[in-house]
């Protein structure tokens, strides 16, 4: 379905005025990106472009649509709107790239109203999923070999918000998800035990983890805290006992309160005893990766961990700063006019130009970054600052391997790119995370990896900071 009113009341106002001042179809790019490492981490795992393809391919103003605008716009510019059919090229980042603060995620290049139309409907679709599969892959960095399911459907932020969060964890590096209609719609393994009203709903637990077993032999994973849990686990190994008189396997407990680490220890040590050393335990009860990395440290004999709501809602920090800015455009002789949004504040100050990220590598590990401008070829060797410490300066040589990290998705309105599957994709995030240096993966001062400016267009955006504050008298 369309869903070209997915956009702010004003992105349709501007619309309107360019289309009135004749500026409508005057070419234009656009860059989406982000400012700040979310969580205080070195890295970021790009997600979303999937829906973001998937709503370009359906852009259009329905006649419901306009139908429902005519209050607020004349006719002449419905009829306009009416016609529009989506035309411009766009290049992004792949879903589980790793990337960082500035580097563009997205360019949209096109006629300007549908390029300012398009900037509250991409922010909505790529800022939620990459914050999600940024959480997933520290709560997979925090786990080691183990695994990690997404539990958070019941407290995700709606239906959309419990989707998303489940594909974007997959993306990340989860293993499973509780969410079922997840699990269809993505192809994503589905995976759960039973609650506590389960064994609240029997006389005692032990009728409860016996009547599972009787009516669920292959997913026999046993909720045993719901009273006490060292005694949850003795009952859950009577049942296991019997299960293996049946030829059936004990899956494994799963704990949801309590100290884990001490709990999980001991109910190792009981599963061992008896001759369980395969069934599994699983954890859970508002994990997050700090707290694995702990209970780790403490020794705790857990398995797989799952992880609900500081997950779906990345709780710790509920946003990722995305922002999306005009940084050039035709005059009215159709040259380019590279423009910038000015702050006091460095670190607000976009980037001029039709900007690209070239990813600088050495036997497969990653170097460094640099933001450049497509219309300024470089010749020999790389000449690299740090645009907000210019001291900071390199040259990278001309034999370094290197890969630009946006790719063709539309050329001129039409689809170039073929969508990968959810699998590959979350694949390129644990291989792209195993060639980066270790210090960025880091929970606590993580190391920066570094992302330089090309030195052409720093002095471009440098004589261009200096001409706009001379125009305005700043």
């Amino acid at each position: 379905m369309s869903l070209a009113l997915l956009t702010d009341y004003y992105q349709l106002s501007m619309g309107y005025g360019y289309w009135k001042s004749g500026l409508a179809e005057r070419e234009s790019v656009f860059h989406l990106f982000f400012r700040r490492r979310p969580f205080e981490g070195g890295f970021t795992i790009a997600a979303g472009l999937e829906a973001v393809v998937d709503y370009l391919d359906h852009f259009q103003f329905t006649k419901e649509d306009l139908a429902y605008l005519k209050d607020y716009f004349p006719s002449d510019f419905l009829k306009y709107l009416r016609k529009m059919r989506f035309k411009c090229s766009v290049e992004a980042v792949p879903e589980g790239t790793a990337v960082f603060p500035y580097e563009p995620l997205l360019r949209i290049q096109g006629p300007l109203i549908q390029c300012q139309i398009l900037e509250s409907p991409l922010l909505n679709l790529i800022n939620f999923p990459t914050l999600i599969a940024t959480k997933a892959a520290r709560l997979c960095i925090a786990a080691g070999n183990d695994e990690v399911m997404e539990f958070g459907l019941r407290r995700a932020q709606g239906v959309d918000g419990a989707l998303t969060a489940s594909r974007a964890s997959y993306i990340g590096g989860c293993h499973a998800t509780s969410n079922v209609l997840a699990g269809m719609k993505y192809g994503i393994p589905v995976r759960g035990t039973h609650s506590h009203s389960w064994v609240m709903a029997f006389e005692d637990e032990q009728k409860a983890f016996q009547t599972f077993a009787e009516e669920l032999p292959k997913q026999t994973v046993f909720l045993v805290d719901t009273y006490d849990t060292v005694e949850g686990v003795k009952r859950a190994i009577e049942v296991g006992k019997w299960l293996k008189s049946q030829d059936q396997p004990f899956v494994g407990i799963r704990l949801d309160s309590g100290d884990l680490a001490d709990l999980s220890i001991k109910a190792r040590h009981l599963l061992d005893q008896a001759g369980f050393s395969k069934t599994q335990i699983i954890a859970s009860n508002e994990l997050d990766e700090t707290l694995i990395s702990e209970l780790k440290r403490q020794g705790a004999k857990i398995d797989i961990w799952g992880v609900g709501t500081n997950l779906v809602t990345a709780k710790d920090q509920p946003a990722l700063d995305g922002v999306y800015k005009l940084s050039a455009i035709r005059d009215e002789e159709g040259e380019w006019r590279y423009t910038l949004k000015l702050s006091e504040q460095m670190l607000k100050i976009s980037n001029p130009g039709i900007l690209q990220v070239r990813r600088f590598y050495r036997d497969e590990t990653r170097l460094l970054d640099v933001i450049y401008d497509v219309a300024h070829s470089v010749h020999g060797d790389w000449h690299v600052i740090d645009p907000f410490d210019p001291t900071m300066q390199g040259v990278v040589t001309a034999d370094t391997a290197s890969v630009d990290l946006l790719v063709p998705i539309y050329k001129q309105g039409k689809r170039v790119y073929e969508l990968p599957s959810l699998i590959s994709i979350r694949e390129r995030t644990r291989s792209e995370l195993a060639h980066f240096p270790v210090g960025i993966k880091r929970f606590l001062n993580p190391h920066r990896y570094f992302v330089g400016m090309e030195q052409h267009l720093y002095e471009i955006k440098v004589a261009l900071i200096k001409k706009i504050r001379k125009q305005q008298h700043l």
